[in-house]
């Protein structure tokens, strides 16, 4: 199941970086104009991954008891949530484009670029939050091969149609920035008609008759009891680490610099783990259904095992590695010196990372999210910044480096202890 969402994972991050590079190509203004763009859209996709959890989760305890109509029924009320708050979203989104971004930062002159690229990404947002939405339904079945799959034709889609509607090359318009959001809208066109077909077809997982109002209100409460601590919790990353940033630039540019590339970095050699806890989230959430609780604490705890020796070995390849990537990144003498040291440091503490990142997952499965989202904020906000905040007073950018590595150990290992002790917890019965 892994090794299809790791694939997916890459194909997202692919995605983005096609994106980057050609808009990149026409010059600094629509780049920045796009960088500004990355707060709002991220709201956008927090959404999503919060409603994707909330349907995996309910949806495959639903398959594991065998209530195969409702999850159909489920599965449609869902996508009907999914289709209002989106919307909801994309009116609020138009409506107040220019005071947002005026208060984001950006500059006058790049308000008619983020304009360009907005008003197209807001109206195709719902082709982006539907297939996430459907290929998380698929996902709770067990198969995780398909939405791999479809994620990355999207993401191919996307990188042929960039440079064609970006430059006009051929019979296209040279569309510009304009062009790089269209490439987008038709790629997330694709991924829907897809998800939505193999939903209908292949799963049965779709229900066409009107909604009864009281069971759809049911349905929508337990989705939300999901979703929503789900989407706060993708939401606290990206809030940690601006702070995290400010904390850095104390120390130069450089620091941030070498903090930048190496994230880029972790962002690679995270993958597998990314791709096991998505894998391990419908594990767990059918099993449970079912009533196979044993099962689902073993397969946690085998998860974690794993996580444990494969992020060792990460470790080894990048002490090893160090010299030769902080080169690649930057001719910069201080810059590559402290890239090496945080590639030399951090990296020790990813295997228990990573056992953090399955325990969220999993309580996520037994739809608990909620406690995923007080561990997450604990971790971040009660032992990360604090701890990077004391190394900076001890040790400057190296201490920084030491106290994001103590809140990985710690919150791992507490991890690794809940797993063992208490995991699972709260199981929550079925769809009502």
């Amino acid at each position: 199941m892994t090794g299809p969402m790791a694939l997916g994972i890459v194909a997202i991050q692919a995605f983005n970086l096609v994106d980057t590079f050609f808009i990149g190509l026409l010059g600094t203004a629509p780049l920045a104009a796009v960088t500004f763009t990355f707060p709002v859209t991220f709201v956008v996709l927090s959404l999503a991954m919060g409603l994707s959890a909330g349907l995996s989760a309910c949806l495959g305890q639903a398959l594991g008891a065998g209530h195969r109509d409702q999850a159909a029924r489920f599965t449609s009320n869902s996508l009907l949530l999914s289709l209002v708050l989106v919307l909801m979203l994309v009116a609020l989104g138009l409506a107040s484009l220019d005071p947002l971004f005026t208060l984001l930062g950006a500059e006058t002159e790049l308000m008619p670029l983020i304009h360009d690229y907005m008003v197209i990404w807001y109206a195709a947002s719902p082709m982006l939050v539907l297939p996430m939405v459907c290929n998380a339904a698929i996902r709770a079945t067990g198969d995780t091969r398909t939405p791999g799959l479809v994620m990355v034709v999207a993401g191919l889609v996307n990188g042929v149609l960039d440079p064609l509607l970006i430059f006009g090359l051929g019979p296209f318009p040279e569309l510009g920035i304009r062009g790089a959001a269209i490439a987008t809208a038709c790629s997330w066109l694709m991924a829907m008609m897809v998800a939505l077909y193999l939903l209908q077809h292949r799963e049965r997982l779709l229900c066409w008759q009107w909604p009864h109002p009281g069971r759809l209100l049911v349905h929508w409460y337990q989705l939300l009891q999901v979703a929503i601590p789900a989407s706060f919790t993708s939401v606290l990353y990206p809030v940690a680490t601006a702070l995290l940033m400010l904390l850095l630039a104390d120390f130069g540019t450089e620091t941030v610099a070498a903090f930048g590339a190496a994230s880029r970095i972790e962002a690679v050699v995270l993958i597998v783990m990314m791709a096991l806890s998505s894998a391990l989230a419908p594990f767990v959430s059918q099993n449970t259904g079912a009533g196979l609780h044993q099962r689902s604490r073993h397969g946690l705890l085998l998860a974690m095992r794993f996580a444990l020796i494969f992020q060792l070995g990460v470790f080894t390849l990048l002490w090893w590695l160090a010299p030769w990537l902080a080169r690649q990144f930057t001719d910069n003498a201080e810059v590559a010196a402290l890239l090496q040291q945080y590639l030399r440091l951090v990296p020790i503490g990813y295997g228990l990372q990573g056992c953090f990142m399955l325990l969220s997952a999993a309580l996520n499965g037994l739809r608990v999210s909620v406690i995923s989202l007080l561990l997450n904020g604990a971790r971040l906000f009660g032992l990360l910044l604090p701890l990077a905040w004391l190394g900076a007073g001890l040790a400057g950018a190296e201490g920084i480096f030491a106290g994001i590595l103590l809140a990985n150990l710690l919150t791992g290992l507490i991890a690794c202890l809940f797993a063992w002790r208490r995991f699972p917890w709260r199981i929550r019965h079925p769809l009502s």
